[in-house]
């Protein structure tokens, strides 16, 4: 069990100090904004979806903790090229 745990905090750690697809992404097709009052963490998420009904890109920008930046660094990793359906 420590393995995983270290394995873990490894991953979280290292998407927090370089979070992949930090970045407003340029002519979204969609966008969303998210927002935690209780603890202060703010996210934009923006995504492009091509003709084919993927996603083509996929970025975010904010504030937050560790695991908040952490999560959304490894969602856009995960759902680029898949389809809206997949994703969900």
């Amino acid at each position: 069990m420590d393995d995983l745990r270290e394995l873990y905090q490894a991953t979280i750690l290292e998407h927090n100090k370089r979070p992949r697809n930090f970045a407003r992404l340029e002519h979204p097709t969609h966008e969303a904004d998210g927002h935690n009052p209780l603890c202060g963490d703010s996210l934009t998420l923006y995504a492009r979806v091509g003709p084919d009904g993927k996603l083509a890109d996929v970025s975010f920008q904010g504030t937050g903790c560790a695991i908040s930046k952490a999560s959304a660094s490894l969602m856009t990793e995960h759902v680029k090229g898949k389809t809206i359906p997949e994703v969900e």
